[in-house]
């Protein structure tokens, strides 16, 4: 079953939990990828958390990447790291994958994951890449290099990457979820900032992962494969595991185990260490595309220090309508409904209004804004970008003076393994597996060193 399972690219993970008596509800804290523009909202979490034991001081926030002081975070990353184990404040909880069960205030339903370690060697990053497991979005290679600062030489990973798996008949997660009341109860608590309730069980009983393995076979059996995606495809065609979440995270992993298995190409058995060596995998959460609880959103941008009527002109120059209206949310509402052409929402200090594209040379509607921002900010590097995750966000950024908002239309998840197959990667920051609150928090961690 093992090498079944090896062979998929998956492997069972030596789970790390928080020991007996830690708050988990001041131990979990959301990605560090959210909230990149709004400081406070980080502020807020440390307040919550105040010394309470906690992977706040483990993780790096990316709102503070430009601070100057990313030296002496990341060696106060890798202390507490060590501390912790050395304290016994985290603690092995054995092999084992992990049933996730999430609730957020934004969707009726939950969403179902399962916590696995996924083997690198199977994943590659690159525009073209055939691997069984690949991006679906743009990486963007410069923002590797503060990230793979953070996990060199880091004893342990958290996870905040999910890994998306099409799976319509609902045969790998689902059926677990089923028979939960069954498993050893791994956590069961209230998430801060109110972003809902999260429960987990190990998974580790070997008719369970009989079934896991089982049901990831008949998803990457390449005549399914074919026929579900309308070609002849080969055994090397097949994509089984697309990232969802934490794209960069996945690559920074892949970046350090490439670095790793450098340093052990000219020693002897390299061979067998490397095989066996932690950092080979990643530890991520598998997430059913077809799952009712997970809702795709479109990613918006703000652009800082921007003349924003400038912009606007250069648009229409492209052959955009620009339409001004009074109301913001109005201008959303617009844009939520589905359109044959691309159709976009647009905030500013003074105005707001919209943005058409009638007759568009991409398919996906964030393809045509994105040509459009990289093509300006090629012109004027002045200009920054944000990616911002909601709404309300993105009116309240894009009313600060010299920024502009951009509100995207809604994202069709059902078309995005095709797409990927077909086509290769999509731009970056594409879509968003739920609101800000509804991202992974961090909770479980593995070790990425091997053990003394």
């Amino acid at each position: 079953m093992i090498e079944r399972l090896k062979d998929l690219a998956i492997s069972i993970p030596e789970i790390y939990l928080p020991k007996e008596g830690v708050d988990y509800r001041k131990w979990a804290v959301i990605a560090c990828d959210q909230y990149s523009s709004e400081r406070e909202y980080w502020e807020n979490v440390a307040q919550e958390v105040g010394n309470a034991p906690s992977t706040l001081r483990l993780i790096y926030p990316e709102c503070f990447l430009e601070d100057g002081d990313m030296d002496q975070r990341i060696s106060a990353i890798h202390r507490t790291m060590n501390e912790y184990l050395e304290q016994g404040i985290i603690t092995s909880k054995g092999e084992a994958f992990v049933l996730v069960e999430r609730t957020t205030p934004f969707e009726e339903k939950p969403r179902l994951g399962l916590v696995v370690a996924i083997d690198l060697e199977h994943y590659q990053y690159g525009k073209n890449s055939r691997s069984l497991i690949r991006p679906t979005e743009d990486t963007i290679e410069q923002r590797l290099p503060p990230r793979m600062k953070i996990r060199r030489g880091a004893p342990l990973e958290l996870p905040h990457i999910m890994i998306l798996v099409d799976d319509p008949k609902k045969t790998l997660i689902e059926p677990l979820y089923e028979q939960r009341q069954y498993f050893e109860k791994a956590y069961d608590f209230d998430l801060m900032q109110n972003s809902g309730h999260i429960r987990g069980w190990f998974v580790k009983e070997e008719r369970q992962l009989c079934r896991i393995a089982q049901a990831l076979e008949d998803l990457a059996d390449p005549c399914a494969f074919s026929e579900r995606y309308g070609s002849n495809y080969s055994a090397d065609d097949v994509l089984l595991f697309a990232v969802g979440d934490g794209n960069h995270s996945l690559a920074t992993a892949k970046a350090i185990w490439e670095e790793t298995k450098n340093a052990y190409k000219d020693k002897p058995d390299a061979g067998r260490i490397l095989s066996e060596h932690p950092a080979r995998c990643a530890l991520v959460e598998l997430v059913n595309l077809h799952d009712e609880g997970l809702p795709f959103h479109p990613i918006h941008r703000v652009l800082f220090n921007i003349d924003a009527v400038d912009f606007l002109r250069k648009l229409s120059a492209h052959g955009a309508e620009i339409r001004y209206s009074s109301n913001a949310k109005q201008a959303f509402a617009e844009v939520d409904v589905p359109q044959d052409s691309h159709f976009f929402a647009f905030v500013t200090e003074k105005w707001t209004g919209t943005i058409r594209f009638e007759e568009p040379k991409a398919r996906l509607a964030v393809s045509t804004i994105q040509e459009c921002i990289d093509e300006y900010r090629k012109a004027h590097p002045e200009v920054v970008i944000d990616y911002i995750h909601g709404s309300a966000s993105i009116e309240a950024l894009g009313r600060k003076k010299g920024s502009l908002g951009l509100y995207l239309p809604p994202v069709d998840k059902d078309m995005l393994f095709s797409v990927v197959i077909q086509e290769g990667v999509m731009p970056r920051k594409t879509f968003s597996m739920g609101e800000a609150p509804e991202k992974r928090f961090y909770i479980e961690s593995r070790l990425i060193i091997p053990q003394k």
